[in-house]
């Protein structure tokens, strides 16, 4: 039985898909252009701040990241570190209590070969999750629903 394939469509990836290795830092461009509610920055603290993932793995998926940019762990100066991971546990709180996550996958990829998409800038997922998240729309036909907007979470998280 031969089996169809749906595609779909996001043709606003092509840049990041072709273009990832001569695209400038996102992770320092955002917090300069002063356009938060447009970059989705939800909070900004003295040394670094968080951001909500525009390519998301769950909704309420967010960053954080330093002003400072360094692509090691180890060049992070440990204030700057641990003002990140205070904004860690406050947001993972705050996510919890706005969107009613049951748990949450939080790390950091350090490396292209580590998963990192964006191996010049050090940042930690913050990824919501609930139980029973997992449908068959991902094994089945390999897509990944997100039921809320942007916009929406956007509204809930920012502080």
């Amino acid at each position: 039985m031969s089996r169809k394939k749906n595609i779909l469509w996001a043709p606003w990836r092509v840049k990041y898909v072709t273009e990832s290795d001569d695209m400038d830092c996102i992770f320092c461009e955002k917090p300069q252009q002063e356009k938060d509610k447009e970059n989705y920055i939800i909070h900004r603290e003295k040394n670094c701040y968080a951001l909500l993932n525009i390519y998301p793995y769950n909704n309420g998926h967010t960053m954080v990241a330093p002003y400072m940019h360094s692509g090691d762990i180890t060049e992070i100066p440990e204030k700057v570190f641990c003002e990140m991971m205070g904004l860690v546990q406050r947001l993972t709180g705050r996510i919890r209590k706005k969107m009613g996550a049951h748990g949450f996958n939080i790390g950091i990829n350090q490396g292209r070969p580590a998963g990192a998409g964006f191996d010049g800038h050090i940042h930690v997922h913050i990824v919501p999750r609930w139980d029973g998240d997992t449908n068959f729309m991902p094994v089945q036909s390999g897509v990944k629903v997100i039921p809320e907007s942007l916009d929406s979470a956007y509204k809930k998280l920012s502080f």
